[in-house]
C-alpha cells in the first residue's frame, strides 16, 4: 500500500497457491532451500543487497503481538471458551495467543498441535530445553517445518499447558473432514488442531473439557497436487 519493495523468501516447496498469492501482492519471491539455516542465510543475503529491515516470521515481537490478538478475538466472541488448540512451527501465533489469553483468563487452558514428524515443541517440553528438529521434517503440513526459536520458546514453556502429537494420516483425515462436513478450505496445517483434539491421548487428558477453539490457521492448499486425498478411507 505505501509503495515499499518486499522481499519474501520462501522455500522451493512452497506451495505454488501461496507464491502466487505473494506475487498478486506485489511482492517478490527468492526461494531457499526447506531447512531454517537456508531460510536465514538467504534472508541475510537480501537485507545485506537491499538495505532491508527483516520480519522474522515467528520470532519477531511485533509479529508475535500481533498474532496474539486471535486470542484477544477469541475470548470477545467466546467468553466461556475453556481451551485454546494451536497449530505449532516456529511458534510466533502460539506464542501471542498464549501471552493474550493467561493474560486475561489464567485458567484457560493453551494447547499445541505439531506432526509427530516435526515435533520439536513438544521435544522441547519434555527436555525443558530448546530442542530443534534435526533434520528437515517430511510432513504434509508445510507450514510447521520450521523449529520454535528462541524468542518463542520461554514464552512456550511457562505458558503452553501441553503439546500434542498427531500423524500424517490423522492430519489429511482432519483437513478432509473441515472440507467436506465445515465446508472451510483450510490447508493441512489448519487440520492440525482438529486432528489434536480428534486423538485418543487428547480425550484422555482434556476430555472433560466443553468449550474449545480450535485455531484454523491457513488456506494455502494446492488443490491440483493433492494426490494424498486417494490414499484416505471413505468418510462414514
Amino acid at each position: 500500500m505505501r509503495g515499499i519493495p518486499a522481499h519474501i523468501v520462501v522455500p522451493h516447496s512452497a506451495p505454488a497457491c501461496k507464491k502466487a498469492a505473494i506475487n498478486g501482492y506485489g511482492a517478490h519471491i527468492v526461494e531457499c532451500d526447506s531447512t531454517d539455516e537456508s531460510r536465514t542465510e538467504v534472508a541475510a543475503r537480501v537485507v545485506a543487497e537491499t538495505g532491508g529491515v527483516l520480519v522474522h516470521p515467528n520470532q519477531d515481537p511485533s509479529v508475535i503481538a500481533g498474532q496474539g490478538t486471535i486470542g484477544l478475538e477469541v475470548l470477545e466472541q467466546v467468553p466461556t471458551v475453556e481451551a485454546v488448540v494451536i497449530p505449532v512451527g516456529g511458534g510466533g501465533m502460539l506464542a501471542g495467543i498464549a501471552i493474550a489469553v493467561k493474560a486475561i483468563k489464567p485458567e484457560v487452558k493453551i494447547y499445541a498441535a505439531e506432526p509427530l514428524n516435526a515435533d520439536d515443541c513438544y521435544q522441547s517440553k519434555m527436555n525443558r530445553k530448546l530442542t530443534p528438529n534435526l533434520q528437515p521434517p517430511v510432513t504434509i503440513a508445510d507450514s510447521v517445518k520450521t523449529s520454535i526459536g528462541p524468542n518463542t520458546w520461554p514464552i512456550i514453556q511457562d505458558l503452553v499447558d501441553d503439546v500434542f502429537v498427531v500423524s500424517e494420516e490423522e492430519i489429511k483425515v482432519s483437513t478432509r473432514l473441515v472440507w467436506e462436513r465445515m465446508k472451510l478450505l483450510i490447508e493441512p496445517t489448519a487440520g492440525l488442531g482438529l486432528a489434536a483434539v480428534l486423538s485418543n491421548r487428547f480425550q484422555e487428558i482434556a476430555g472433560d473439557i466443553q468449550n474449545i477453539c480450535v485455531v484454523l490457521c491457513g488456506g494455502n492448499v494446492d488443490l491440483v497436487n493433492a494426490d494424498w486425498l486417494k490414499d484416505l478411507p471413505t468418510n462414514k
